[in-house]
């Protein structure tokens, strides 16, 4: 039946502005971050990373008080200017195991990490997720290990986990689980979510075993390989602290004394690999020595790694892990304002004439009351002087505005 003309003009007025509504926001639609020449880049503009590391936020989801931490947490972070955060998309063992045997998941454990997607949508945070861990927490290879010897297998130490085949089937196996995982909360299947930057191999690989670094080299490349067959969407970087190897020059080893297999020319020269990451914790690597010294060494180690990073890797840096401890001796919080302030320097100073910082993420956001997680590097905003928080803040808006300058 044809309806009257005092009828049609007011649907016709609700389905423009219903139009207009969808395709507003179709055009604040995240899109993917991809990378341009040094720089990610999200629809053809450069995007700088301000953000900050949460590993905890799948376990702690797993309930109805933690969820609202996992959801303050994104609010003050974006309140505070960060745009990425880095997390576990992993947990392999112990409490909220994730995937509880080989290929065998806790479906309400992976909701919770569709949860943590979903609130990092709502409010604008990009996530790094990275794929397993090093080390024997939340699992880490050693669980990995141990599962392929409990099917047979002779495996000497837990680097084994690089090259034993069963044992990187598994882990070849879980990627595929993460990645093709359809978030119950969004109906989004995670390959095809921009919320997520990036994809991380692993966290700090690192194969003492064989320091020539020829396992880790073929590790690397098998799985770039396997992540880009299932994604051609997301970046993907191995997770690397930054340690140079054999293709380096002796003066590129910063005198740390560390050979852990890795090597930071070689490992992200690898075809898949998108971008590179260099952690940053002088407190820990150069441990008893002054502040000047400390000083001195991440103003070094940082320019060494851009430097490298633009001329020998052409790929984007991002400082994926930084931090100062509370628990050392003579801690202070002007101390881990300076320290954050000249991360943050060497960051805008190399993204702002032409080099390759991508940006730098801070280890550790909490919430209050998680005593249990509170490592010494704990970053609280409620408990942060004004200093510290206007420092962050600042340096988010000099990025987000270097985005809208630059071609």
């Amino acid at each position: 039946m044809a309806k009257p003309a005092s009828l049609l003009f007011p649907l016709l007025l609700s389905l423009l502005i219903l139009g207009l509504l969808r395709d507003q926001a179709r055009a604040q639609a995240p899109g993917f971050v991809g990378i341009t020449g040094l720089h990610f880049s999200e629809n053809g503009r450069p995007f700088f990373a301000n953000g900050f590391n949460a590993y905890w936020l799948m376990t702690v989801a797993g309930d109805a008080e933690g969820r609202s931490k996992v959801s303050a947490a994104f609010r003050e972070a974006a309140a505070h200017g960060l745009t990425v955060c880095r997390t576990w998309a992993f947990s392999d063992s112990g409490f909220r195991a994730l995937q509880i045997s080989p290929g065998v998941y806790d479906e309400n454990v992976f909701q919770s990490l569709d949860f943590v997607v979903a609130e990092a949508r709502r409010n604008g945070i990009r996530l790094v997720l990275s794929f397993a861990n090093n080390y024997a927490g939340f699992g880490g290879k050693k669980q990995f290990v141990d599962w392929a010897r409990a099917q047979g297998r002779s495996i000497s130490n837990d680097d084994g986990f690089f090259s034993d085949a069963l044992a990187t089937t598994m882990y070849k196996n879980h990627v595929s689980a993460v990645i093709g995982r359809m978030n119950r909360v969004t109906g989004v299947t995670y390959r095809d979510d921009p919320t997520i930057l990036a994809w991380e191999l692993m966290n700090e690989p690192r194969c003492s075993s064989d320091p020539s670094g020829r396992t880790l080299q073929s590790w690397i490349e098998e799985m770039a390989a396997h992540v880009k067959s299932l994604d051609s969407n997301h970046l993907l970087e191995v997770g690397l602290e930054g340690f140079y190897g054999a293709s380096a020059p002796p003066q590129r080893h910063f005198s740390l004394s560390l050979n852990v297999g890795t090597d930071f020319i070689s490992n992200n020269l690898v075809r898949g690999i998108d971008f590179a990451t260099v952690h940053c914790y002088p407190d820990q690597w150069l441990a008893g020595s002054n502040e000047e010294i400390q000083r001195s060494f991440v103003s070094g180690w940082l320019s060494a790694h851009l430097a490298d990073a633009k001329d020998v890797l052409h790929k984007p840096l991002l400082v994926a892990e930084f931090g100062v401890s509370n628990r050392q001796s003579g801690f202070s919080g002007s101390q881990r304002d300076a320290f954050f302030h000249s991360v943050y320097t060497e960051v805008y100073s190399s993204a702002r004439f032409g080099g390759a910082a991508a940006g730098a993420l801070f280890w550790l956001l909490l919430q209050p009351s998680m005593d249990l997680y509170r490592d010494g590097y704990e970053i609280v905003f409620q408990e942060l002087p004004f200093s510290t928080r206007s420092i962050i803040a600042e340096q988010g808006m000099r990025l987000k505005n270097l985005g809208k300058l630059q071609p």
